[in-house]
């Protein structure tokens, strides 16, 4: 508050009275404190007076979906390791919005959780600002960010999509095609479509085949209304890999209903592992990633962060991958 009266040109009581809407604040004189608060990324500690041991007992978590299930794992792993360190989780979800994450993150700095876990390392400027100027440990989950704001527990969506589309190589498809959304705000979709363009040039196949349908997360039913158009563009496809297990999922089903064999006509592949995966029929080749896992080590990471706080330490960034496979079953051939 102290550098934004500084900014402004106007004493530190002024500020909190223009924030908090208490008192008699020109307009001129507040929009010179909005700007400087832009400027610097603050933002207004509701409940400074009664936190001065910087301990609120709660961490908050952004995830963009509440009802996928590789998230809900995520934050299962997240509450199993820091329930029992006493500290309880104050969720929000995005619904795959920057501007909304965005948001979410000032809402729930305002209440000074202990540490802030996110899914995914793209931010709007504003958020990226006011996260590098908070003092509490950030965990980026899901991704390898280039420029990571704080730590990191996650792993390359492209390379994971890359090595799924050299083992349908290995077991003999060619002309390979691809599933996903028009993903908006879903960066990590847009990762998994680029690892599967980079491998189809590296690996010299013949030219992307391409469908995106639907916002993301994309349905069980686009899924399906995508390997039409797809086999429609294109019939010399062979397989198919989707950006999650529902597509793939709807993908199948429709193929039943057509009467095209999978795998023989069609190979898929998907995404993620879902429950849904191993008990299609057939069963979905896919690729684990392990969400409760990247979870837990979220979780362990920022409680060894809030140890060196604690100490009067700071823990140097870091960045934990998580490891991934690729699952083969009937879907592609496999038994």
């Amino acid at each position: 508050m102290a550098d934004v009266a500084r900014r402004a040109g106007v004493s530190t009581m002024t500020v909190s009275r223009a924030l908090k809407g208490n008192g008699q604040v020109t307009k001129k004189t507040h929009e010179r404190i909005i700007a400087a608060v832009e400027e610097l990324g603050y933002v207004l500690d509701l409940t400074a007076g009664a936190l001065s041991s910087q301990k609120t007992g709660f961490v908050s978590v952004i995830i963009p979906s509440v009802n996928n299930s590789n998230f809900s794992d995520t934050l299962l792993g997240i509450t199993d390791t820091l329930d029992p360190a006493g500290k309880q989780v104050l969720l929000g979800y995005t619904g795959y919005s920057l501007q909304r994450e965005e948001q979410l993150i000032e809402t729930m700095l305002q209440r000074r959780p202990e540490g802030l876990i996110l899914t995914g390392g793209e931010h709007t400027p504003k958020a990226r600002k006011i996260l590098q100027n908070t003092s509490i440990p950030v965990i980026e989950t899901w991704d390898l960010p280039s420029n990571p704001i704080n730590h990191v527990v996650g792993f390359s969506n492209a390379e994971t999509m890359e090595n799924l589309v050299a083992r349908l190589v290995l077991a003999g498809y060619r002309n390979i095609g691809y599933i996903g959304g028009n993903e908006k705000g879903d960066f990590r979709g847009i990762e998994r479509r680029r690892g599967y363009e980079h491998a189809i040039q590296a690996l010299g196949l013949p030219k992307a085949h391409m469908v995106a349908i639907g916002d993301p997360p994309i349905s069980i039913e686009q899924g399906g209304a995508a390997v039409v158009k797809l086999v429609e563009e294109w019939p010399e496809v062979e397989a198919v890999v989707c950006v999650s297990d529902p597509s793939a999922f709807g993908a199948i089903m429709e193929c039943h209903r057509r009467g095209w064999p999978v795998p023989e006509r069609l190979a898929i592949a998907g995404f993620g592992n879902f429950e849904i995966s191993r008990f299609c029929w057939p069963s979905i080749t896919t690729v684990s990633v392990n969400g409760h896992a990247i979870g837990q080590r979220a979780g362990k990471l920022l409680l060894q962060a809030l140890e060196e706080r604690a100490a009067g330490r700071s823990l140097p960034p870091r960045v934990e991958r998580i490891p991934h496979s690729v699952i083969e079953r009937e879907s592609t051939g496999a038994r």
